[in-house]
Parts: structure tokens; sequence; C-alpha cells
């Protein structure tokens, strides 16, 4: 029972400390560089690690039960999908910081300049005839664009579920599983010889990553608050800035994987990590 009770509690640390992984840091801080609560990022990094969860015991599962194999290419191609991942989180965070950097406006004379903060004003001049005289009356309207400039393409489709901020987490844990379950797996098959001891560490191992991403997405939230509090101009270039690390980093993980490990080469080679 000792033996059992040890191979648990060391599975939730090493959970909790997979949970600090670089790739798994930067994706989640895309998604919380714009979020004002606590419960809020708690939620979003406890979803991650529920996806993240339900990919490792599946797949660890498998290999552990039915020695299961996978092939090299399918292997890296797993990995790969995680630099995927980071390249389209990078650019959505890119994407959203341009569309919400406001428009220079050009005063013209006759025109008022009330439009709030976030309003795009629109010019219109409509022609009058007063018997022969013929002139116009250049007026505004204000359209407010701010809530559309500052969501990304799938946030504007999808604002209105409530589950879809949860959804977006979920998923990306998933993917982030792929990747890492089979080295998971492996490392239980090599020192756990039981196989229901080893499943139950892969559980208690997905509540130790849940754990800790809960704790790393309310640190980040939290730092971006603190950083950015009351300056609404550097919290987004806050945002910025993790979506070009997250660029950058997913293209130099799908570097590695497509050339260095051999991917799109005649020599691929893949160990889990």
């Amino acid at each position: 029972m000792l033996d059992l009770l040890s191979i648990l509690a060391l599975g939730f640390f090493l959970g909790m400390r997979h949970a600090t992984d670089p790739d798994h840091v930067i994706a989640v801080s895309t998604i919380v560089s714009t979020e004002r609560s606590s419960l809020r990022s708690a939620l979003i990094g406890a979803f991650w690690g529920l996806g993240h969860t339900l990919t490792i015991f599946i797949v660890g599962a498998a290999i552990i039960l039915f020695n299961l194999v996978i092939p090299v290419r399918i292997g890296l191609s797993m990995e790969l999908s995680v630099a995927a991942m980071l390249i389209i989180l990078g650019l959505i965070n890119i994407r959203a910081f341009i569309r919400s950097m406001p428009e220079p406006e050009i005063a013209q004379p006759g025109i008022p300049e009330h439009a709030h903060h976030g309003e795009q004003a629109v010019v219109h001049s409509h022609p009058h005839s007063h018997g022969s005289l013929v002139h116009t009356h250049p007026h505004t309207h204000a359209h407010s664009h701010e809530n559309d400039e500052s969501l990304a393409w799938m946030d504007r489709r999808f604002r209105r579920s409530s589950l879809y901020q949860y959804l977006r987490p979920f998923l990306i844990g998933i993917v982030h599983g792929l990747a890492g379950s089979a080295a998971v797996a492996l490392l239980v098959l090599a020192t756990i010889r039981n196989p229901r001891w080893a499943v139950a560490y892969l559980l208690i191992f997905g509540v130790g990553t849940i754990a800790g991403m809960m704790l790393i997405t309310m640190s980040i939230a939290g730092a971006f608050l603190m950083v950015g509090k009351g300056r609404q101009k550097f919290s987004r270039r806050l945002a910025l800035a993790s979506g070009l690390l997250s660029l950058c980093f997913g293209l130099f993980v799908a570097y590695e994987i497509c050339f260095v490990n051999g991917l799109f080469t005649n020599h691929a080679q893949w160990i889990p990590h």
C-alpha cells in the first residue's frame, strides 16, 4: 500500500511539473492574455488540463494495456500538431492586436469630432438644392467596432456560445496530450509493472496536470492584469508579445520536427519526450 501511495504522489507532482513545459505555458498564455478574472483563468487552465488528461489517459492506457506501438511518423505528426496549434494561436493574437488598433482620423472642416472611443466616424455628404443653387451638407455617423476589432474570427463566430471560452482550451489540451501521451506511457511502463497501478498513475498524473495548469493560468492572468492595469495599450502589447512568442516557438518546433527529426525526409527518428 505504501508503494502505491508513493507512486500516486509521484504521479501527481510530476503532472504538476509537466504543466510547466514551455509549449504548454506559451499556449495558455495566448488564451489568458486578455482575461481579467482569476476564476475564469483558473477554469481555462482546468479545461486545458481536462483535455490533456483525456488524451493522455486514452492513448497511454492503450499503450500500457494492449502494448500499442506508435509508428515513428505518426508520433512525429502528433508532435507537429502542437507546433501547428502554437502557430495558429500566435496568429490569432497578432491579428486581434492589429484589428484593435484605432484607425487614423482625418479632421475635415465642418465635421464634428464627437465620436467616442472605439467608434469609427463615417462621413456622408448629401446634396440639397435651393432653387438653382445646389450644395452639400457633410456629416458623420459613428459606428462602434470595438468589440469586433478586438476579437479573432473564431471569437466573433462563436462568442454567443457560453461553452466556447472553455471549449477552446479543452481542444488545445487534447492536441497537447497527443504529443505527450506516448512519453508518459513509456515512462510508466518502465517503472510500474502492474497494469492497474500504471493506469491509476495516468489518472493521478492528469489530476496533477490540471492543478498545475490552473495555478499557471491564474498566475499569468494576474501578471498581465497587474502590469497592464489602467494601461489598455500596454495590455494589448502584452497580448501581442505572447502571440509573437507563440508563433516563433511554434515555427521553431515545426522546423525541428519536419527537418531535424526527419518527418519530411527519408530518415525519420522519434524519441517520445
